[in-house]
């Protein structure tokens, strides 16, 4: 492995002092055009990077956005590529770290942020994040915010509306038991998604079967168990929402494992509208939620604190739409 390129490098290969390429990189006064020409020139031809640290030691800044996950799984994947996008032209760089396991590893945000904040970041996106309050001492934004505090500047979708949608979509298809696959119950999405659900189901008049409503973790996983209990059960519903996309596509694994035909037998609806819902066999059904663009706001509220221009929007939502695709369909006859 080449070594690194260290400031000294740079003076050596420019004829200056390490005093004068201090002053070059980090914009300072007391150095001739032409010099400073010189210096930048050789910086661009040894590829040199100043360190974070030691920048952040000089500045206070490091002008490093940090975008912090449980895992790198389909949602977050999408939820990053807006956030580069908007930081795309900016000074700002964008650094994507994955703490712990999806919901298992409680706490994981304010362990980490200790360890970057301050020295690597200037502020930090956390997507779906497990804890209530983070002090970590730099401006934060919560995607998918936690459903117990309104005190961290928040962007998720409509899910109310989202899930009526969906739920409604069901019904006019004739469905009647349609049963919900539920999401990481510490979550604001998952309350909402619910609470969308039972008013679609109250609104058409259909009576609420708490039987039907089960947890499925937001995890194609953690929907199997949840799942196959209820589609082997004797009076099974003929439909499912589940909580989102992955969830939707682990229950069509237990229903081809139980030899239901997906929509023939079973209506299945899932919610983000991740990639892989659009490339499932069938392709899945779902709600869109604007995932990318909840990275960009997510992006433009940090930047505006940061920067000391906040418009101040604390909550941003935005909107959901319905895709109907090939896993939903009119119940089986009879």
């Amino acid at each position: 492995m080449a070594a690194r390129v260290t400031i000294t490098d740079v003076a050596l290969a420019a004829g200056v002092s390490v005093a004068t390429v201090s002053k070059v990189i980090n914009g300072r006064y007391g150095v001739a055009s032409g010099t400073a020409a010189r210096v930048m020139e050789v910086v661009e031809g040894l590829g040199f990077e100043s360190s974070l640290g030691a920048r952040s030691l000089r500045s206070q800044r490091t002008d490093v956005i940090g975008l912090l996950v449980a895992e790198f799984e389909p949602f977050s994947a999408e939820v990053l590529k807006g956030a580069g996008a908007a930081l795309h032209g900016t000074k700002y760089g964008l650094l994507a770290y994955a703490g712990g396991s999806r919901g298992a590893d409680s706490g994981w945000e304010r362990r980490h942020l200790s360890r970057l904040s301050g020295t690597l970041l200037d502020g930090a996106i956390l997507v779906a994040p497990s804890i209530l309050e983070v002090d970590a001492g730099i401006p934060l934004v919560a995607i998918d915010p936690h459903s117990g505090s309104d005190g961290m500047p928040s962007v998720q979708s409509d899910n109310v509306i989202g899930a009526s949608m969906a739920t409604r979509h069901l019904i006019e298809l004739g469905h009647r038991r349609i049963a919900f696959l539920a999401g990481r119950s510490d979550l604001r999405s998952s309350e909402e998604r619910q609470e969308g659900y039972l008013r679609a189901l109250r609104q058409a008049g259909i009576p609420v079967d708490p039987a039907l409503v089960r947890n499925g973790a937001y995890s194609r996983e953690g929907a199997r168990m949840p799942a196959f209990e209820l589609l082997s059960h004797p009076d099974r519903p003929t439909a499912v929402l589940a909580g989102n996309d992955l969830s939707a596509l682990g229950t069509i694994d237990v229903a081809r494992d139980l030899g239901l035909r997906v929509p023939e037998d079973l209506s299945v609806l899932g919610f983000d509208d991740i990639p892989e819902a659009a490339q499932s066999r069938p392709p899945l059904s779902t709600v869109r939620q604007p995932l990318q663009q909840m990275g960009r706001v997510a992006v433009e509220l940090l930047l505006a604190t940061l920067e000391g221009t906040p418009d101040g929007r604390r909550s941003v939502t935005l909107p959901t739409s319905l895709v109907r695709r090939g896993t939903t369909a009119a119940p089986p006859p009879g």
